[in-house]
């Protein structure tokens, strides 16, 4: 059993604050493990996958709350937004925090009658699966690289080879493959993508073709820790660039993907001038190798993809980190189409932290030139959606995060980070 403090927190915290929990996340995440571990034993549990649930939850709201009535779980919501109305209703009615346990596959915002239904009702925890803090059973709260943080990691987390780090990325973050090592991993795998296709992508496109979409999902992970460019995915697809948008939103409100938006800086030269399309990251890097093809870590690490599928790892622990403490990830990059290592910035408490990624164990050029040579403005911070008119932001702390041995400080204010204290 993965001990998974953080997010057990934000979970306990939002029940106890709104009459409903909605935990979202990808399939296999483990999102009705974790509830069922911290549900009593009063609450009841119904899971809309299985086909006489989910007919009667959609053809008779009402009765289906009557025989499941709260406190209760109702796990894969998505399948039913007949519900939501009538959820409402009884959370105006009892106004009990933790009446309803929720989870669904897809995001708050894409979920029909949800933003309507539940605004003000709802908690939303968005889950990802398994990172390399809950592997090793700590619980270190959201990433920031000040000195006191980044000591704490380094002294709570367990030193891994270059190899123990590809073997975690080729592995991925689904808790099943972690408990259970011996299953066949290629197999998992293509039974997930089956599920997918029959449950998200048939709840948002039912019109899809199914074969031009795995092959779109091939392509976008090829394209991991790039930026998006949905005419070159449409043409390499085969599809018109408004269906490439389209399912690319699928996968990002289904949790497959994330999109890192560009940090707003009017003050970079033109030799520094930041990508202004967001860059698309794989949030389990094991599924991404596997639509790769790549048949053992080994091959991976060894791969003209090494680099990106780092950068992949690492962003995808850095947003975990921030999602299960209950909180949006401040992450924007700052990537150059000249620059070699990824560059980020971490947006908090009005300070920016410089953050790279590289693959050299001693990286300490690699935040060299870093394009934000001057703050931002309050109203490019407030289209960007980091925050409403705050002042500008100050260049803070910032880090390395490289297969160095060891934590170390390179000048005053950058750290090389090794990448296994994530």
């Amino acid at each position: 059993m993965f001990i998974r403090k953080d997010l057990e927190a934000t979970v306990r915290s939002v029940s106890e604050t709104f009459p409903v929990l909605l935990l979202t996340g990808p399939r296999q995440s483990g999102r009705k493990t974790l509830l069922a571990k911290l549900a009593a034993q009063d609450r009841r549990s119904v899971n809309l996958d299985h086909p006489s649930a989910r007919l009667l939850a959609r053809a008779d709201p009402e009765l289906f709350l009557q025989r499941h009535t709260p406190p209760v779980l109702i796990a894969e919501v998505q399948q039913a937004p007949q519900l939501f109305p009538y959820i409402k209703i009884l959370a105006d009615q009892h106004h009990q925090p933790g009446d309803f346990w929720l989870t669904s596959s897809l995001s708050f915002p894409t979920m029909p009658g949800v933003s309507e239904s539940m605004a003000g009702r709802a908690g939303i925890v968005p889950m990802l699966g398994l990172g390399a803090a809950e592997l090793d059973n700590r619980s270190p709260g959201a990433f920031t690289p000040d000195p006191q943080s980044l000591a704490r990691r380094a002294a709570e987390a367990v030193p891994r080879t270059c190899a123990g780090i590809f073997s975690r990325i080729f592995t991925g973050s689904v808790p099943l493959l972690h408990a259970s090592p011996w299953i066949n991993r290629e197999q998992f795998f293509e039974a997930y993508l089956d599920t997918h296709l029959s449950h998200e992508l048939h709840l948002m496109d039912p019109a899809a073709d199914e074969t031009a979409y795995i092959r779109f999902i091939q392509v976008a992970a090829a394209r991991t820790a790039n930026p998006v460019n949905c005419r070159e995915m449409a043409r390499e697809t085969g599809i018109t660039a408004r269906t490439a948008k389209k399912w690319l939103s699928i996968l990002v409100s289904s949790g497959i993907v994330t999109l890192i938006q560009p940090f707003p800086c009017t003050t970079c030269t033109s030799t520094q001038q930041i990508t202004r399309a967001p860059l698309m990251f794989f949030l389990d890097t094991g599924l991404c190798a596997h639509l790769m093809g790549w048949s053992s870590a080994h091959v991976l690490e060894r791969s003209v993809m090494s680099s990106a599928f780092f950068a992949t790892w690492v962003v995808s622990e850095i947003c975990r980190s921030y999602l299960h403490t209950g909180r949006r990830p401040p992450l924007f990059h700052c990537q150059g189409r000249r620059r070699r290592e990824m560059q980020f910035a971490l947006y908090a408490d009005r300070t920016v932290h410089p953050l790279a990624v590289s693959m050299v164990p001693h990286a300490e050029n690699a935040l060299r030139n870093f394009p934000l040579t001057a703050p931002a403005s309050p109203q490019e911070l407030e289209d960007a959606g980091a925050g409403r008119n705050l002042p500008a932001p100050v260049i803070g702390t910032g880090g390395v995060i490289c297969m160095t041995p060891d934590l170390r400080s390179l000048d005053e204010n950058i750290w090389s980070i090794p990448s296994w204290c994530l």
